[in-house]
Order: structure tokens, then C-alpha cells, then sequence
């Protein structure tokens, strides 16, 4: 498992966050348990499955959902 943190432009409001953590959690890969989504630093915080899923789908998936990905770390 990798430990990803993204950072978002930013969230305005609790039912963005809801929608970003039901989004994420939702994806293959994820461990469900470890999604984080920081309303105050505007921050996901997430571990995944490298084999089942990359960095790169987790932010076209908060992508799409129209809250625009600054920066990933992943570790």
C-alpha cells in the first residue's frame, strides 16, 4: 500500500467533502478506512493499492467531480 495526500484548490462547503470522500471511497484500490478528506486544509489523505490503481485516477476521479487536484504526494 501507498500513502497519497492531494491537495485541492479548495472546498466550500461539508457536502463537497462528502462527495469527494464517497467518490474516492468508492474506488477500486482504496482502502475505504484510510480516505481522509480535510475540510479546513483542503486535503485528501488516502492509501491505495499501487496494482489496482494509480495517483493519477484517484485525482482525475475528484477531477471530474469539478474540485481541481493542485499537488499529489505519494510515499
Amino acid at each position: 500500500m501507498k500513502k497519497a495526500t492531494l491537495s485541492l484548490e479548495t472546498l466550500t462547503c461539508p457536502s463537497c467533502l462528502q462527495k469527494i470522500n464517497n467518490a474516492v471511497k468508492g474506488l477500486d484500490g482504496i482502502d475505504k478506512d484510510s480516505v481522509n478528506v480535510m475540510f479546513n486544509s483542503s486535503k485528501v489523505k488516502v492509501d491505495f493499492d499501487e496494482t489496482k490503481i494509480s495517483v493519477d485516477d484517484i485525482a482525475n476521479s475528484i477531477d471530474k467531480l469539478g474540485y481541481e487536484v493542485k499537488k499529489v504526494q505519494v510515499k
